[in-house]
């Protein structure tokens, strides 16, 4: 298999439209080739003018998103700064400081912006909305945007419901489905028609990559190594939870930041997991399938529930148990959220408190794209039943909608 990234360094004719363009570069710490070399580096070394027959490369600026370009910011809402690449000499632009969307002044600095950013998969990764302003605002001032390809390791399978009108945030760009299916090219090509965008925006596709193929259905397990496209996309396992677990940043109940397995992992230090357990299979015990469920004993060194012994369950998709169609991690903390809700009706689930610069309305609502699962949560006569009659008609709508912009 071959990112985009490799293609566009191995494969001189893919570079000659670039030729005589101001280049920038937008990526993070993932944003590697297959043998492990950060984007700028490798893009740097094709700068010069003894390149130029073989398609030379001017780079001039980089931009890097939430948790920076090149370093490992923590924790959401913890911005990074411009500065001076100490390497190459050319400034580093946060979309993730003192702005989020990309200024007049950051745009004068190149022609052409090359995105190489490391997705997982779910709408709320705030790469999604960095990639939907970056469009936008490159539409507006004639610069092109070329999509450097990679895996979505969360596959094909689609599953949540779709962004509600007016429920946009830096969390939810557009009305996307909450596990998409989309590669990072593939929802640039859609963002492009869904915003009604004109402006240049190539995808240097992958080669060789099957999003159904075994045992990474989505990853290339055996040929890419995991590099954290965030400080706590830790592993595929993360990747492949993540929309599902991510819920519970709208909670008082911990997700595992402050361990070792964050995202992975949910409980809080008053819960009895095995009677929520028993309680979630008897409510839709097939929400519960296509992983393996670990009761486990966890203690955060920061974040919620710091230096406490939380009870709760770990997920598991990296065993014989994963059957990537069957496994459906939003309704798996959907139904864990309603046992819960029903097991101790007067608990404190939801958390009130700022979220990626959202202080008005629920940081569950925001995740979620609207008020549809709190309330369904809260509603003591509402079954699964219910929640499944919400969510269907959307995956449906969200699999004919994305059904042209699929390359592989």
């Amino acid at each position: 298999m071959r990112l985009g990234i490799d293609r566009l360094l191995i494969e001189p004719e893919l570079r000659r439209p670039l030729a005589g363009r101001r280049i920038a570069l937008l990526g993070h710490p993932a944003s590697v080739n297959h043998v492990g070399r950060h984007s700028l580096d490798a893009l740097m070394s094709l700068v010069g003018a003894g390149h130029a027959s073989g398609g030379g490369l001017h780079i001039t600026a980089a931009f890097g998103p939430q948790h920076g370009m090149r370093g490992d910011k923590q924790d959401n809402m913890i911005e990074s700064a411009n500065y001076v690449d100490p390497i190459h000499r050319i400034p580093v632009f946060s979309l993730y400081g003192d702005v989020r969307y990309p200024t007049d002044a950051m745009l004068d600095s190149f022609d052409v912006l090359l995105v190489d950013l490391q997705d997982i998969g779910t709408r709320i990764y705030t790469y999604v909305t960095t990639l939907a302003n970056v469009l936008d605002a490159c539409a507006a001032r004639g610069k092109a945007v070329w999509v450097l390809d990679r895996p979505n390791p969360a596959g094909r399978p689609i599953e949540g419901s779709l962004l509600e009108p007016g429920w946009e945030s830096f969390v939810g760009a557009a009305p996307l489905m909450m596990r998409h299916g989309l590669t990072f090219g593939e929802l640039a090509q859609w963002l492009v028609a869904a915003k009604g965008l004109e402006l240049e925006c190539e995808v240097i596709a992958m080669q060789g990559y099957d999003p159904a193929a075994a045992p990474g259905f989505g990853w290339p397990r055996d040929e890419l190594a995991w590099v954290n496209p965030s400080p706590n996309a830790s592993s595929l396992n993360m990747a492949r939870c993540f929309p599902g677990t991510v819920l519970l940043e709208g909670t008082t109940l911990s997700e595992g930041r402050g361990t070792t397995v964050p995202l992975e992992v949910m409980g809080a230090p008053d819960l009895d997991i095995c009677r929520l357990l028993k309680r979630m299979e008897s409510l839709q015990a097939d929400w519960m399938a296509g992983c393996q469920l670990r009761c486990c004993g966890f203690e955060p060194t920061f974040h919620k529930h710091q230096g406490r012994l939380c009870h709760g369950f770990q997920i598991h998709t990296d065993c014989s148990h994963y059957r990537h169609d069957a496994f459906r991690p939003y309704r798996l903390t959907a139904l864990f959220l309603k046992a819960l809700r029903l097991e101790y009706p007067d608990y404190a689930i939801w958390r009130d408190f700022p979220y990626e610069y959202e202080t008005e309305r629920l940081a569950i609502d925001l995740l979620t794209g609207g008020t549809a699962l709190r309330e369904w949560v809260d509603d003591a006569t509402a079954e699964p039943a219910d929640l499944e009659a919400r969510l269907r008609p959307d995956e449906a709508l969200w699999a004919e909608q994305r059904s042209p912009f699929l390359l592989y």
